[in-house]
């Protein structure tokens, strides 16, 4: 059976699957409850300084659904936590004396003032956790105060704060990294200059997910009011496995430890996170969904997973995408598919020939000799998946390499790799050619 234990900064845990920075996270009982389920860690629920903030007293989440009602993304209006700090560091350490085998990362959010973050390092260290997340990503609520995204947002910042807790503390220090910034490289690059020990993401994505138009006001209402949250779940997965990408393959940033946030709901969300390079993944909404127990789901699938492709722990395949990520332009020209359907397999909806038809190349037939049939037509086909995409049955359309000569243009396909940037159509070619005339694939992607 593969191994999931994990060592990530020097912190070791039974599994990846950390539960985020959260309301789940947010007291002993739940804690408790989680480790209990199988949880590898937590990073709790964000501390700040002072009187505890003042959360709304009414709806706090906003969802969207797909059709069977399957929650496709949430919304939150939450703040950080609305406890005592003295409450919180007295459970914090009794969980991590209670369960020494687990993960116990704190989050952390005061103000951009040395003595602030020089004074709650100490309190906090004193619990005995593993490390510290500082909370750089929260888009709404303590942005408006100086904090959170409004900290995340600026690089000099994200160094500048990082440098304190790495001079006032010995744990490990974690940078949570926005996602409401136009490149996640520049405040990742920020972070390892400061000396933080790793960065995780994504926060959660600046957002109203919908408007009431009965009383015209965004959802979650409050008093006939709303604001814009914090987006979640599922389908911000997509954009949190880009910018984990970036970061892992960034010559500034590669090498960085990176724990991986957004929308992991299954064991497979995890693998990939873990193949762009996460040493661990955290989970808030899956969590929150289904409870949880949902962990023992996502780990014995990842377990048989690895068992089917014979790796024995999460080194094995860490960082094994990396390398394959690359710049549009390094992408092979000279790859050229078609789509194939299954006649075996395929129910004669149409979906593919509208699809085609209407929004794409006019490459799928509907009638065959005066029967309904569908069909690619090669000459018309430019292989753009579309039709793949949209068919309801799974494998009924595959896209298959072609070779020899192109039946839409005519030319034959040639075997070698090219790329656009010795492409004739360029008008860069010439100087593309003498930078990067291959992809750029960074060794040891994996270690």
């Amino acid at each position: 059976m593969a191994d999931l234990s994990t060592e990530f900064l020097g912190i070791r845990s039974p599994n990846p699957f950390w539960l985020a920075s959260a309301p789940p996270t947010d007291k002993e009982y739940n804690v408790q409850r989680a480790f209990e389920a199988g949880w590898g860690g937590v990073v709790w629920k964000t501390l700040g300084e002072g009187r505890p903030v003042v959360n709304v007293n009414g709806p706090r989440y906003g969802a969207i659904h797909g059709p069977d009602r399957r929650l496709l993304g949430l919304n939150n209006i939450e703040l950080i936590t609305d406890r005592e700090i003295d409450l919180n560091l007295e459970e914090i350490a009794r969980v991590k004396r209670n369960w020494p085998d687990r993960a116990l990362i704190v989050s952390l959010m005061v103000p951009c003032e040395e003595e602030s973050w020089k004074t709650i390092l100490a309190r906090v260290a004193d619990t005995g956790c593993d490390g510290v997340e500082l909370n750089f990503g929260c888009p709404h609520g303590m942005s408006e105060r100086g904090m959170g995204s409004a900290v995340g947002q600026v690089p000099e910042y994200i160094e500048m704060v990082a440098r304190w807790c790495k001079q006032h503390s010995k744990l490990p220090v974690i940078v949570k990294l926005t996602p409401n910034i136009t490149d996640i490289r520049y405040p990742a690059r920020a972070a390892r200059r400061g000396g933080a020990d790793a960065v995780s993401l994504i926060n959660t994505i600046s957002s109203i997910v919908s408007v009431d138009l009965d009383n015209f006001a965004p959802t979650p209402t409050i008093d006939g009011k709303g604001s814009h949250g914090g987006y979640c779940g599922p389908a911000v997965k997509p954009i949190a496995l880009n910018m984990v990408a970036e970061i892992a393959r960034d010559r500034e940033t590669w090498g960085m430890p990176i724990s991986g946030i957004g929308g992991v709901t299954t064991w497979r969300d995890a693998a990939e996170f873990i193949a762009l390079g996460c040493g661990t993944v955290q989970v808030c909404t899956a969590a929150m969904t289904y409870g949880f127990k949902v962990v023992q789901e996502m780990a014995s699938g990842l377990s048989e997973w690895m068992d089917e492709k014979g790796y024995r722990g999460i080194e094995d395949f860490r960082g094994r995408a990396v390398g394959n990520v690359v710049d549009w332009q390094y992408l092979n020209l000279n790859y050229v598919t078609k789509a194939h359907i299954d006649q075996e397999l395929c129910i004669k909806c149409g979906r593919c020939h509208i699809a085609c038809e209407d929004t794409s190349h006019q490459a799928i037939t509907s009638v065959v000799d005066g029967a309904r049939h569908f069909e690619v037509i090669d000459a018309e086909c430019v292989g753009c998946n579309l039709c793949v995409n949209v068919c309801p049955v799974e494998n009924c359309i595959t896209m298959e390499r072609a070779h020899g000569v192109d039946p839409r243009t005519g030319k034959p396909i040639p075997d070698a790799y090219s790329n656009w940037t010795v492409h004739p159509n360029n008008p860069m070619a010439r100087e593309a050619m003498q930078f990067a005339p291959e992809p750029v694939v960074l060794p040891d992607a994996a270690e």
